[in-house]
């Protein structure tokens, strides 16, 4: 039995300066052994990686940015492979250091990547924080977050980095004792005056009372996702391990048709004494239209502007039935346009915007594309009468849908749900954490009218998770569907989970599911009144449902 060759050792030590040109070189090396297994080895130290001398390539990533929001999609990277094989980018211990507002990584066309063990924060985190420290009838005194950086013109109070600036902009409020952040008002709005009272004491002045409180943080950004964290391209067997993720600016680690990939022992959440409260823009990890088998282990989530983990795939819209096996369809929503979501050979299905429901399954012969936002699709079979006088119909792509593993995470500091999900492969969350999630801890949804994300799950398993104060529902199986007319979601396993809600709080609730099993969780409940287990289960249009085996009782808060 012969043993695979070692791999090519490349050593990269840290250099004075900008880190960008010197990984670029040594990525280039590791191209040119086509195929063979290259190790790029770095060292302990700050790789300093800058937008302004990042590789710029045009990419359309799905749920960034729309073209009224970002008219030029061009992305600006730090590390970029690029049909690449039999890679390895071993970290050491390293800290990569952004400069602006860029894509740190990009794997693209490549199979059997690792990469592991570095960190990666931002020199200006375009999530800038500060805290109130003291409050009087009509303003507010805040202490700026260290490495966040403003300034003040004629009164106006402008957030700034390297290359970028913002006033007003969305914010959150974290409150440090509960350690819960919510979707707020920016403190930016209404200012009648900034002061700066001493290097980063600022006091806003508003022509009214301000609601803020000693105390509380407040993250705030612009609205548009112009760049992605990480973003793993029409790739197979990506493999990102024991990285820890400081701060994922303007948008998360992407996944977009791409096949086997695996998340294991990440740490998204703010550095350890860098005072900061927010890790990320918006999501920290979505996938997109992927398929094999999606792996999220042993990882911590802290601290994102928008849902954890989400994964799905795209319904688009059918616009014209150009003839018997020919169909023109379009993206609809804003924030996804433009990337392939077909290919030559994949399985669709025509599906009922309103039920929700398979109208009709083919397979694609051909694709063009026709511009950014529509495509022309040959099938192999003609489209049947029935899906062509329905009143909405959008395609599945069947092909690219991934089976997903979620295990041993921790979720908390997040201001809407934990986990996403719509899958018809096998789908297992199992032994989590969700801390104080404010909305739902898992969302199965479903749509084909609103944000597009597709589609039904058939075989899902939610086990043994620890839902701690999260908002309510806590497991939410909600298609969006508008018209009932048979299951949207078939089998659903929630057992053995243990919840910590409020009175008056649901820990299931499930619609237009068939197969459901909901058995042996324990539901501890805060507060006076019922503690009957059955009143924290509601379903809507299910059959075939087991609710069994469920205890309640009271928690010691």
């Amino acid at each position: 039995m012969t043993g695979m060759a070692a791999p090519v050792v490349l050593d990269v030590p840290v250099p004075d300066g900008d880190a960008t040109p010197v990984l670029r070189r040594a990525i280039e090396q590791a191209s040119s052994y086509k195929g063979r297994a290259v190790l790029i080895r770095l060292q302990q130290g700050d790789y300093h990686i800058y937008r302004t001398s990042s590789s710029p390539y045009l990419y359309y990533i799905s749920n960034t940015a729309s073209a009224e929001e970002n008219p030029d999609p061009t992305k600006h990277i730090g590390i970029w492979l690029k049909d690449m094989k039999n890679i390895t980018v071993d970290g050491g211990g390293a800290r990569f250091v952004t400069h602006g507002e860029m894509t740190p990584f990009v794997i693209d066309g490549c199979e059997n990547v690792t990469m592991k063990n570095f960190s990666l924060v931002a020199a200006d985190p375009s999530v800038p924080e500060m805290t109130v420290v003291s409050t009087d009838a009509n303003s507010i005194t805040a202490r700026v977050t260290a490495g966040s950086d403003y300034e003040i013109e004629d009164g106006a109070f402008y957030w700034k980095g390297e290359g970028w600036r913002f006033g007003g902009g969305i914010a959150q409020v974290f409150y440090p004792q509960t350690n819960v952040t919510n979707r707020c008002e920016s403190p930016l709005t209404g200012v009648t005056k900034a002061i700066e009272l001493d290097e980063g004491l600022v006091r806003f002045n508003y022509g009214c009372t301000p609601g803020f409180k000693t105390g509380e943080v407040y993250q705030m950004r612009h609205s548009f996702r112009t760049e992605a964290c990480g973003f793993i391209h029409q790739s197979k067997d990506v493999k990102l391990e024991n990285i820890k993720f400081h701060f994922l600016g303007n948008f998360g680690i992407v996944g977009q048709y791409s096949e086997n990939l695996t998340y294991e022992k990440l740490y998204c959440a703010p550095e350890w004494g860098s005072g900061r409260t927010c890790a990320g823009f918006a999501d920290f990890v979505q996938m997109s239209g992927c398929k094999g088998k999606i792996r999220i282990l042993d990882s911590y989530f802290e601290g994102a502007h928008d849902d954890p983990i989400n994964i799905h795939g795209t319904h688009l819209k059918v616009m014209e039935y150009v003839s018997d096996k020919q169909v023109k369809v379009r993206f609809m929503h804003g924030q996804s346009y433009g990337f392939e979501a077909f290919y030559k050979g994949d399985e669709v299905e025509f599906v009922d915007a309103h039920s929700l429901r398979c109208l009709q399954p083919a397979r694609v012969k051909a694709v063009e594309r026709i511009d950014d936002y529509e495509i022309l699709l040959t099938l192999d079979r003609a489209v049947n009468g029935n899906v062509k006088t329905a009143e909405n119909v959008s395609v599945e792509n069947v092909t690219w849908t991934p089976e997903v593993e979620i295990r041993n995470n921790y979720f908390s500091r997040i201001p809407t749900r934990g986990i996403l999900v719509t899958t018809r492969r096998k789908v297992v969350i199992e032994d989590n954490v969700f801390y104080r999630i404010p909305m739902s801890g898992v969302l199965v949804s479903d749509d084909a009218r609103g944000w597009y994300e597709s589609g039904p799950v058939r075989d899902v398993t939610i086990r043994r998770n620890l839902f701690m104060e999260c908002g309510s529902p806590v497991i939410a199986v909600m298609p969006e569907n508008d018209r009932y007319e048979g299951a949207v979601h078939r089998n659903v396993r929630i057992e053995a989970n243990r919840f910590v809600i409020r009175q008056g709080g649901e820990a299931v609730s499930a619609r237009a599911t068939d197969g459901l099993i909901i058995r042996d969780n324990y539901i501890s409940v805060a507060g006076d009144g019922s503690v009957s287990p059955d009143a924290f289960f509601r379903t809507e249009d299910c059959k075939d449902v087991t609710i069994s085996g469920n205890r309640c009782g009271r928690s010691l808060r």
